[in-house]
């Protein structure tokens, strides 16, 4: 499944007059990408790449599983909480209608990545071309609500978050030995070419409207249980994993600082959330953990082989796991993931961090 990381908002709606004569005050909230970010959008579709039964959702406040590839919230969830906004829809979702259109709408997809062709085994995700022709239908159907222009502020006012990137390695170049990709390039020029081709999607997204980009990073791709469980020895992170995270993150950064420099304004935001997985990794005590290496939920070494499913071994605490199943982040260490996003360090954000983002926008 997806494994991967990058950006997001949202604000309270407020909503005057008639649909026709309001004024759009609110701050609307994107997401696009992955597993690490899809609301539900998947439950929509024919794929494997599900979080529709339990045990997930298990610590969701209805404890059913919604999609969330989560025992709870996910990082979207914990950005919408801190901002005192309702979470974002799954655009294919039917509640996504009306006034609620104006809050934003969630694009993510498990499965997917910058590449068509991650993810081919999953079938039926909706790849991020794809997720932006729903933007544009999106807008679209704001503008029938609340006229042109005003969509037009709504979308160049909100706050975007794009996490994507890990599936393109993990579910393409080392997906299998002596895969497609991994014969067409050697990693180091793989790197460059994701770099690349995010750098486009980027620039569409620009084209699309989006004035504020949380634009996250891979996490330690070879830390995940399901890494250790298939490749690791001795409990050590997987080495060729971590040297594609490695390669990739720091060559984001620099990208992101060249479009900005380009557009003449700080669009892109670099969301380290590497580095706030790194953390859980190399000292779980420290925030609380017990393991950063076995998954909550999951079966095998490490719980990190399969899918969680209900006969999956279950923890009974799932705040103390830095990961909730074999790939993806307890509810717990979103919340964390999230506090770095909010007010941490250009070490974790960069140029700036969510609340000096907040703070320049209520001025301008």
């Amino acid at each position: 499944m997806a494994r991967s990381l990058v950006l997001i908002f949202g604000l309270v709606l407020t909503a005057l007059g008639s649909f026709g004569a309001q004024q759009v005050e609110a701050r609307a909230f994107f997401v696009f990408g992955d597993s690490l970010v899809d609301n539900g959008n998947n439950n929509y579709l024919a794929t494997t790449a599900r979080a529709d039964a339990p045990p997930y959702g298990i610590d969701y406040p209805t404890g059913r599983p919604t999609g969330r590839f989560s025992n709870g919230y996910n990082i979207p969830d914990f950005i919408s909480q801190e901002l005192g906004a309702e979470p974002t829809l799954p655009y294919l979702s039917p509640e996504l209608n009306g006034e609620k259109l104006l809050v934003g709408a969630n694009f993510a997809s498990a499965g997917i990545g910058i590449l068509n062709d991650t993810g081919v085994q999953f079938i039926n995700i909706i790849r991020m071309y794809r997720q932006y022709e729903y933007f544009e239908q999106y807008q679209q159907r704001v503008s029938a609500l609340i006229g042109a222009q005003q969509a037009k502020q709504l979308v160049n006012q909100a706050l975007t978050l794009i996490t994507v990137g890990g599936n393109d390695f993990v579910n393409n170049y080392y997906l299998v030995p002596f895969s497609a990709r991994s014969r067409q390039y050697a990693l180091p020029d793989y790197v460059e070419f994701l770099i690349s081709e995010y750098r486009k999607l980027l620039l569409r997204l620009y084209d699309l409207g989006a004035r504020r980009v949380l634009v996250t990073g891979t996490g330690p791709l070879g830390c995940v249980p399901a890494e250790l469980a298939m490749r690791s020895n001795n409990g050590q992170c997987a080495v060729e994993l971590q040297r594609a995270a490695n390669l990739f993150n720091p060559q984001l950064v620099q990208m992101l600082s060249g479009l900005n420099s380009q557009l003449g304004a700080d669009i892109f935001i670099a969301t380290n959330t590497q580095q706030s997985h790194y953390n859980f990794v190399n000292n779980p005590q420290a925030f609380g953990f017990v393991t950063s290496k076995i998954a909550c939920c999951g079966q095998g070494p490490y719980n990190g082989l399969g899918l969680c499913t209900r006969l999956s071994n279950l923890c009974p605490n799932r705040d103390i796991y830095a990961f909730w199943d074999p790939f993806h982040p307890s509810e717990r260490a979103n919340r964390l993931i999230v506090q770095n996003i909010m007010v941490g360090s250009t070490e974790y954000m960069n140029p700036m961090n969510l609340s000096t983002i907040l703070a320049l926008d209520s001025r301008t």
